[in-house]
């Protein structure tokens, strides 16, 4: 038996981290770390109540406490949307559209990858499908036209990640349901600093062009404005349906469970109009769209159950105390916990990422003034990094099954995104009111 919280913790750390290289499910992971360290950890009980009597409470408790929220319907709703665009023509014709515009850019067709994928985050909400979806449509048509392959691989990874950050993003539901934050001011918070982190991206293809031209092809394809307006008449649906989803919630209309209600209605319409809606596709996106949600939710509940146990040895307590006690700046603070996201990003996922550490970082971040709503924002980026860091960078697995090349290829072509990425977690630091302007400017 274990007295010492701290000690405690260091133990159950590396129960969990073994579970994890097991190649055991996330969740079965924590749910077995929870019940270590109520196993482990020397508490005294009434002689009524045995220990066994405690951990059903605390895990009938934590798993009820965890799934029965409202917020939460929002979650199989914007992943059936994202799976319904996926499964369609309507992100082929995404990319037919876009390419008029940028065919006189600096970089030219690189920034499809930008553009694309930063339109289909917002009617997504996945990094996975976003990447996965604006790849199998862009980098075979890079290599045709003879774009280099560093440079198209690196920026589909990079903007990729962009379906955590720009709304709706599924990590974002996650963090507001675990955190109490409200999904539709964090849904807000996300668009400028997705945005600028997209302009960011385009900015470096466009000087990484400029600087090596021999990395776009020549070519004397030329389009008319009439071309060009021809082609948003593939563009302005999923304009539409952005402005749909979330102009209801800026607007205070709808919550985010009814916008996603909405987009899934919108989804369909787009894809019956497309005549691309086949039922083969539509059993897909459903089943799909069940083990995707039964995945994430048997996650959230084994994180829940673990944030339980946290609480209840009273690790989230000692280790406040001790970090307090180290006296550390809050940015001194921020920078420790970003690299634990680094770290934590090479050998986990985003959304177990989120759920494990949320619990004990949250009470600390709070008590050193900052706001769980940038925070959350904060988190999300460190998420998006997770997804291109080796070695189990997610995007990177997606990219090499999608382009054939190997793993050390991708991330030396990824690099330069990942330091976009951080400066970017540098600069809502500096100027928070990235984060605040929009949720702050939304109608109650």
């Amino acid at each position: 038996m274990i007295s010492d919280p701290l000690i405690l913790a260091l133990v159950l750390l590396g129960i969990m981290f073994a579970l994890l290289l097991s190649s055991m499910w996330i969740g079965f992971a924590l749910f077995a770390t929870g019940f270590a360290g109520l196993l482990l950890y020397d508490v005294t009980l009434p002689p009524t109540i045995s220990i066994w009597d405690r951990i059903a409470q605390i895990l009938a408790n934590s798993i009820w406490n965890s799934l029965n929220s409202w917020a939460l319907a929002a979650l199989p709703l914007f992943i059936l949307m994202g799976e319904l665009l996926y499964r369609t023509a309507i992100s082929t014709r995404l990319m037919n559209a876009l390419t008029p515009w940028l065919s006189n850019v600096p970089g030219r067709l690189y920034h499809i990858n930008v553009a694309a994928c930063s339109l289909f985050a917002a009617v997504s909400g996945s990094s996975a499908a976003t990447t996965a979806t604006v790849g199998k449509i862009t980098l075979k048509e890079l290599r045709r036209r003879g774009y280099d392959k560093r440079l198209a691989i690196g920026s589909l990874a990079g903007a990729g990640t962009l379906g955590f950050l720009i709304p709706p993003s599924l990590i974002m539901i996650i963090y507001g349901v675990l955190s109490d934050t409200s999904i539709g001011r964090l849904f807000m918070a996300g668009i400028l600093p997705g945005l600028v982190l997209a302009g960011m991206y385009s900015l470096y293809i466009a000087i990484a062009c400029l600087l090596r031209p021999e990395a776009v092809p020549a070519s004397d394809e030329r389009y008319t404005m009439r071309q060009r307006l021809v082609a948003l008449k593939d563009l302005l649906p999923v304009v539409l349906l952005i402005i749909l989803v979330l102009g209801g919630i800026y607007a205070g209309l709808t919550t985010p469970t009814e916008a996603a209600a909405i987009g899934v209605l919108g989804a369909l319409g787009l894809a019956l109009v497309s005549g691309s809606l086949t039922r083969t596709a539509l059993t897909e996106s459903l089943l799909s769209t069940v083990k995707t949600t039964a995945m994430i939710c048997f996650i959230i509940a084994g994180a829940a159950f673990m944030s339980q146990m946290v609480g209840f040895v009273g690790i989230t307590r000692s280790v406040s105390q001790y970090i307090t006690a180290l006296e550390l700046s809050p940015y001194m603070l921020l920078l420790v916990l970003g690299l634990m996201y680094l770290l934590l990003g090479m050998i986990l996922d985003g959304i177990s990422i989120v759920v494990m550490t949320l619990p004990i970082v949250l009470p600390i971040v709070v008590l050193a003034g900052f706001d769980p709503l940038w925070f959350g924002i904060f988190v999300v980026i460190m998420v998006e990094l997770s997804q291109i860091t080796p070695p189990v960078g997610f995007s990177i697995f997606v990219i090499q099954f999608i382009s054939r090349e190997d793993v050390g290829t991708i991330f030396k072509a990824t690099f330069p995104f990942f330091l976009i990425t951080v400066f970017m977690v540098v600069l809502i630091t500096v100027f928070p009111e990235l984060v605040f302007y929009l949720p702050n400017k939304m109608l109650r």
